[in-house]
């Protein structure tokens, strides 16, 4: 199982999400348990990388019946807190967001985190994901917002540093991006250079705002587009003739 999660997650970029102040540890006679919101529906991000974001209260119903999801100490494996096969880790959703609970492994990192969480030194959750369905319109300020309809969920984590790793991460903002560039006919190797701006990422969601031509105004069109491509190949082709004759020239001057 855990094979075919790794290779299914090489196919597909990840991304990670944070939630501020949201996890604690609680007592339950020798165990120790760490709970807290990995996500919270509807709350709008800060700037991503040229977009703000927002979680849809649907995004998690199917992964958390069909996921084998890890607890992880600031998303590192070595740092195994629980797992939902192993009945170690325990995911649910609320009206709130989505909500867990991994029981503390005894291990000198495991005592460790509880430490640094009754100190409160470590009170944010994370967690990661791959996307399935996501939907792009604009806020009512203008700017570009993303909606997660529906997502693959990996793993959910306590973590030091609360930052959104996708302003600095160009590998996390491309995958953000690439549903975007696909509806919009970009190529996957230029979406960088495509949406490289708040600008061309929001004239991309325009564009997808826009209603679809008619299927008459389709065949109206068709008629033109065929003629200028015809003149175009056309155009290209005498071109062609008139470089091919001039080297000819050049080559003949040459004796």
């Amino acid at each position: 199982m855990w094979r075919e999660e790794s290779r299914m997650s090489q196919t597909r970029l990840l991304e990670r999400r944070t939630t501020l102040g949201e996890v604690e540890t609680r007592a339950k006679g020798s165990s120790i348990y760490v709970e807290g919101y990995a996500s919270v529906f509807e709350s709008r991000s800060g700037n991503l990388g040229g977009f703000v974001e927002k979680v849809r209260n649907t995004a998690f119903n199917k992964t958390i019946k069909e996921a084998d999801v890890r607890a992880l100490w600031n998303h590192d494996p070595q740092y195994l807190l629980g797992r939902t096969s192993a009945k170690t880790l325990d995911i649910s959703l609320d009206d709130k967001g989505l909500y867990y609970r991994a029981l503390l492994p005894n291990t000198t990192y495991g005592k460790d985190l509880a430490e640094l969480l009754e100190r409160r030194d470590v009170r944010e959750s994370s967690f990661t994901f791959f996307k399935i369905q996501d939907e792009w319109d604009l806020t009512d300020e203008g700017y570009p917002q993303r909606s997660l309809v529906e997502v693959g969920l990996i793993d959910v984590a306590p973590v030091t540093f609360p930052a959104y790793e996708d302003a600095t991460s160009g590998v996390a903002r491309r995958a953000a991006l690439d549903g975007l560039a696909k509806r919009c006919g970009i190529d996957g190797c230029n979406i960088e250079s495509t949406l490289d701006t708040d600008l061309a990422i929001k004239e991309a969601i325009q564009r997808l705002l826009e209603p679809e031509e008619s299927t008459d105004e389709k065949r109206t069109l068709q008629p033109d587009t065929d003629n200028t491509t015809q003149q175009n190949s056309k155009l290209t082709k005498e071109k062609a003739k008139a470089l091919l004759a001039q080297d000819q020239l050049e080559d003949f001057k040459l004796f």
